[in-house]
């Protein structure tokens, strides 16, 4: 028993010091690439020096790093078992009697345990960072306008009401003024039945402190004379920064927010199946690293009996470009609702676990 903890703390930390060696290297690359990429971008912008391209690209790194880390997972783990076969340690724990599910069991947890981390922790950082990195590329880059300005459409937003019914309200966004303020509001009540109520006229709405304030209109109802009013107050859940981060990526939300963010996305007449998938693939990202390091030692241990090192990396390059694939398009046909979102979003982890397990139960116990 004592040897087994042994053993099985060796090869934890053996797992996970060649995990961080190719992780740090990977967020090194993209970081530099990264880097690159806006300078390329900046081109003779006057804002755009290299002081604030770096800070940028400082902001891009932990998102980045999110994406790369199941990749750095695949690459670690073939390392580490590449060293420990290399070094005839694993020949000798396999003479002894040791499975290949029981040294596959320490970096399987290590694995677990950092998706956990960089989903709990790691992950509300990186969206807070990824957030101030699209406003700097927005502005600086990008040199785009208000976000809520999207067409000449103007903007429509739908809430719940105290009365257990819709409030519909349109408008145009008024550019001019920090708050949300829109002009020409029209607002439609419907109650839960999906019965028109009343609609109200206004010259403008401003939003502030839980309210809309709507000013200088008229409320129609049916079979009754118009009310006038100089002020009317309107109850609302939204906010100034819900609506713009309604309208900005899934990345910049934290994942201990999106619950609560999806909820009010959908009560407020926005689509929420971005956010979804997003929340849906987080959670699915602790059992994705445990399936890399099943898919890592299907190829590690058995090209290394054979001696093709080289076959092996060109395998774990191939594998990993396949789930990158793979999760692309599972992911693209979850946001167009041609397979529901939680299909979309666990598939990617589900065929590397199955994968990963069958052939190893074909090579080491078939």
């Amino acid at each position: 028993m004592q040897v087994a903890r042994i053993l099985s703390a060796y090869i934890a930390r053996q797992f996970f010091t060649w995990f961080a060696g190719v992780f740090g290297t990977m967020v090194a690359v993209t970081f530099l690439l990264d880097y690159l990429e806006l300078l390329r971008r900046a081109g003779g912008r006057a804002q755009a020096g290299w002081g604030i391209l770096l800070e940028m690209a400082a902001l891009k790194m932990p998102h980045t790093a999110q994406e790369v880390m199941p990749f750095a997972i695949l690459f670690g783990t073939m390392l580490a078992f590449w060293r420990l076969t290399r070094s005839n340690e694993l020949i000798v724990a396999r003479a002894s009697g040791v499975s290949v599910w029981q040294f596959l069991t320490p970096a399987v947890l290590v694995a677990l345990v950092v998706g956990v981390a960089a989903v709990t922790v790691f992950n509300p950082i990186a969206s807070a960072m990824e957030g101030r990195y699209e406003k700097l590329d927005n502005r600086i880059l990008r040199q785009a306008g208000d976000p809520m300005a999207l067409s000449r459409g103007g903007l429509w937003l739908r809430q719940s009401d105290a009365a257990d019914g819709q409030i519909l309200m349109h408008g145009e966004k008024h550019t001019a003024s920090d708050l949300l303020l829109l002009n020409g509001v029209t607002v439609f009540f419907i109650d839960r039945l999906m019965t028109f109520t009343s609609r109200i006229e206004a010259k403008s709405a401003r939003l502030e402190n839980g309210f809309w304030v709507l000013e200088d209109g008229q409320r129609f109802q049916p079979d009754e004379t118009p009310e006038r009013f100089d002020l009317l107050r309107l109850p609302t859940k939204l906010t100034t920064a819900k609506i713009e981060e309604s309208l900005a990526s899934p990345d910049t939300m934290s994942f201990w927010d999106l619950p609560g963010f999806i909820g009010l996305l959908e009560q407020s007449g926005f689509s929420a199946e971005r956010h979804r998938l997003h929340f849906n693939v987080l959670l699915a990202r602790p059992f994705l690293f445990c399936a890399m390091v099943l898919v890592a030692a299907t190829f590690s241990l058995r090209m290394q009996r054979r001696g093709g090192a080289t076959m092996m990396i060109v395998s774990g390059v191939a594998a990993g470009f396949l789930l990158y694939f793979l999760s692309d398009v599972v992911f693209a046909l979850g946001l167009s609702a041609k397979i529901p979102v939680l299909l979309a979003a666990w598939t990617p982890t589900a065929v590397s676990l199955t994968f990963g397990a069958s052939m190893l139960l074909h090579l080491e116990d078939g």
